[in-house]
């Protein structure tokens, strides 16, 4: 199966735009024409008009885009069905938040193997973007993740929320923390935008990283406050050098599970989803 076609269709599907697609899949926009003008031969019928105003799909492009969406994710499915490991009755392709994977990874994969002993897993830490976007390819089975991205094809369910809290080499109060000595978290644009309006005097600093763990790292090297997962500043506190700022805001981020909705009611997936949700429960 020429799955390049199906992938070069949806891509220009999204992009309306042969340069962009050229761009984004690394192929000149002669292979783009070449694919869509073979995609159409076989499906018989047009799939884009092109004028100065851009690219658009035809009525029957717009037809077939779900088609090409399950084509392709069936197609990398199957792909990896035939591959499973020996001994193992399935495997299971895990998305997990980069962010999430150093503190809660060997607890879940615990549990699901736990229920799931005859299931072989693999496990991705990724951002929430691409592991939205493997879902939608079929590379990935299940992902927990902050920012879902709406799609069609997609099933978010909130499953609870992880806390961040303010930790410091320097002072355990925040009038005492110097913005030019804070590290600012970025772990997801919702989060972003909660911390700069509950700390608008700390949105300045110098340094700016999207991980809890790589906060740690920069603090624990250079010294000064940031914020980082609550069960992170338990263990930074216990080993001396760390102090919790107690007057600072926690910030709350939400924690989803995300599947493709192919999926949505298939008890593996759903029991997954329960893990997952009851992880977070025990964890109040």
């Amino acid at each position: 199966m020429q799955i390049d076609l199906l992938d070069t269709f949806l891509d220009l599907a999204e992009t309306r735009s042969f340069h962009r697609t050229a761009e984004r899949l690394r192929i000149t926009q002669s292979t783009v024409s070449a694919r869509v003008a073979s995609l159409e031969e076989a499906v018989g019928s047009r799939l884009f008009d092109r004028s100065r105003a851009g690219t658009d799909l035809t009525p029957e492009g717009k037809r077939f885009e779900p088609h090409a969406r399950a084509l392709r994710h069936e197609w990398n499915q199957a792909r990896r069905r035939i591959r499973i490991p020996q001994g193992a009755e399935q495997l299971l392709r895990l998305g997990i938040q980069n962010d999430l994977a150093a503190v809660y990874l060997g607890d879940w994969v615990a549990e699901f193997r736990a229920a799931l002993p005859q299931t072989a897993f693999y496990i991705e830490p990724d951002y929430s973007n691409q592991m939205c976007a493997d879902l939608l390819t079929g590379i990935l089975d299940f992902a927990v993740m902050f920012s879902p991205k709406p799609h069609p094809d997609l099933h978010f369910e909130s499953v609870g929320d992880v806390i961040y809290r303010m930790v410091s080499t320097e002072t355990a109060r925040l009038a005492g923390v110097r913005p030019d000595r804070f590290v600012f978290a970025h772990f997801s644009p919702a989060f972003e935008e909660m911390h700069r309006q509950l700390t608008p005097d700390l949105a300045a600093s110098p340094v700016s990283v999207g991980q809890s763990g790589s906060v740690v790292s920069l603090l624990t090297a250079m010294g000064g406050s940031g914020y980082v997962l609550e069960k992170t500043l338990g263990e930074l506190v216990a080993a001396g050098r760390f102090m919790a700022v107690e007057d600072a805001p926690e910030l709350r981020q939400p924690v989803f599970a995300a599947i493709h909705i192919r999926h949505r009611t298939q008890p593996l997936h759903r029991r997954l989803t329960q893990l997952v949700a009851g992880h977070f429960r025990a964890a109040r």
